[in-house]
């Protein structure tokens, strides 16, 4: 008899290994900060990018405290956002996602594991939180960095994620490329730019947003070009880091908005669930927590109570739409008659196999 059971127990036992690892991929969790967030009759699975990690770990259990979250247990994975938009296009088990840029929903939805309509379910068009684009320098700021063109002194080495694989990555480059582009009115001066800082100051290319902030802690590069929230986490630190490992951060007078959009994924087995978890991230309550974690709130009462909490005097905040509608113009010819917009003009002019910034990576900041 033993023998006879032998084979479909391991069998079950390797399918069982397998489903979990899929489920976890990219640093996942069921108890973050000691909380078991895994109990309950229901489950969610959060895919998500890693730079927002410390807000979920506070966000799913204050939900998990409201009468509709009650009884919902979660697991959470975090990684690049390209790889997670990517494993979910691969059906990786997920039911609600949230991802650093809109081309990473738009691919599911191409998938058809998300609806067309998934920035009409929720407010500000389904981005429950952002942030802009921040300097993170070593304390005493010693390279003297201010500005953009700071960045390209001779010996200054940067450290920003790939944009091959991360999103956090794409809006890093984006705050330079507009600020030194006009907003794309003069695409070849911010594709200098960007050019000189990959090829001379840009040595190593970790995967995500996160994986560059731990690159910067251990101690390479004298700046990152990082999410205001992961500049926000890593001063934190520094009341228990040495004195060698403490950082400030600067926000530049001209910087990008970060838009990180969620969305829901129509196979979930728990629909109701899903919505109701997406629906949490816009109320009152959990916008205030996203503030306290460092993102920078949508809900306009809100954005006033926390204001406090994001100092920096910003004199232009360059947007995707903005971007967008100038890098769209005159594409028409090849897009049934419309010029691009948004993401997807941003995508087509700088960042898809053909755009101008992919090319500079590909050669090592050559144009």
């Amino acid at each position: 008899m033993a023998r006879r059971w032998r084979l479909p127990v391991v069998a079950c036992l390797l399918t069982l290994t397998v489903a979990l690892v899929a489920g976890c991929g990219g640093g996942s969790t069921d108890t973050p900060d000691g909380v078991d967030i895994s109990s309950g009759s229901r489950h969610l699975d959060l895919v998500a990018y890693a730079t927002p990690k410390p807000g979920f770990d506070k966000i799913i259990p204050a939900f998990r405290g409201t009468p509709e979250g009650k009884d919902i247990g979660f697991s959470a994975s975090y990684g690049a956002s390209g790889d997670q938009s990517r494993k979910v296009a691969r059906h990786v088990p997920a039911d609600v996602v949230n991802f650093s840029v809109e081309p990473d929903v738009t691919r599911l939805v191409k998938a058809g594991l998300v609806d067309e309509d998934w920035k009409k379910a929720e407010p500000h068009n389904s981005i429950p939180f952002g942030s802009v684009v921040a300097l993170v320098v070593r304390k005493g700021n010693p390279k003297n960095i201010h500005d953009w063109d700071d960045l390209l002194k001779p010996g200054v080495q940067v450290i920003t994620p790939d944009p091959g694989s991360s999103g956090s990555a794409k809006w890093n480059l984006l705050a330079p490329y507009a600020a030194k582009s006009e907003g794309g009115k003069n695409p070849q001066a911010g594709l200098d730019y960007v050019g000189d800082l990959v090829r001379d100051h840009v040595k190593v290319r970790p995967k995500s947003g996160r994986e560059a902030t731990t690159t910067f802690q251990q101690g390479q590069g004298d700046v990152l070009i990082s999410y205001e929230n992961e500049a926000i986490m890593l001063q934190r630190k520094n009341a228990g880091a040495v004195e060698s490992s403490q950082v400030e951060y600067l926000i530049p007078p001209q910087t990008f908005k970060i838009e990180n959009p969620v969305a829901v994924v129509n196979t979930s087995k728990d629909l109701p669930a899903a919505k109701a978890f997406v629906d949490f991230l816009f109320t009152d309550e959990a916008q205030q927590i996203w503030a306290k974690q460092g993102f920078r709130p949508v809900v306009p009462s809100v954005i006033a109570e926390t204001k406090s909490l994001f100092p920096g005097d910003i004199t232009k905040l360059w947007t995707i739409d903005e971007l967008g509608k100038t890098l769209g113009k005159g594409t028409a010819a090849k897009n049934k008659g419309k010029d691009l917009k948004g993401w997807k003009a941003v995508d087509n002019a700088l960042f898809g196999t053909k755009g101008s910034i992919t090319k500079i990576y590909n050669e090592g900041g050559k144009q």
